[in-house]
């Protein structure tokens, strides 16, 4: 069974920076290597967004909002998710979720994934 569970959330202010990891289980090296991953975040009110993905060949995806600003980044050996937060902003706080989608290239569609963590609280004030 497969389990996501997200860490490193926070509360920072802008200018600051978060790395949240997202430590996958119920992977063989194999199956994560392949995985599609992504990190999606929910503000209050609004739809959620794909903020960056990293497909199986290592091409990556950002939302413009975040290019230049966050990374995304994968530990295949520890079966784990990294997305690096600098330069935050008031706008990037919502709650943050990692998923794990077929096999493929990067992709920033809710859709493409079809298992997710239960979230974790970033929160950036000005």
């Amino acid at each position: 069974q497969v389990q996501l569970v997200e860490s490193g959330g926070g509360s920072v202010q802008t200018g600051g920076s978060l790395r949240l990891s997202c430590a996958a289980s119920g992977y063989t090296y194999i199956d994560y290597s392949g995985q599609r991953m992504g990190w999606f975040r929910q503000a209050p009110g609004k739809e959620r967004e794909g903020v960056a993905s990293i497909g199986r060949d290592g091409t990556t995806s950002y939302a413009d909002s975040v290019k230049g600003r966050f990374t995304i980044s994968k530990d295949t050996g520890k079966r784990t998710l990294y997305l690096q937060m600098n330069s935050l902003k008031p706008e990037d706080t919502a709650i943050y979720f990692c998923a794990a989608g077929i096999f493929g290239r990067a992709s920033l569609l809710i859709s493409e994934y079809n298992s997710w963590g239960q979230g974790t609280q970033v929160t950036v004030s000005s």
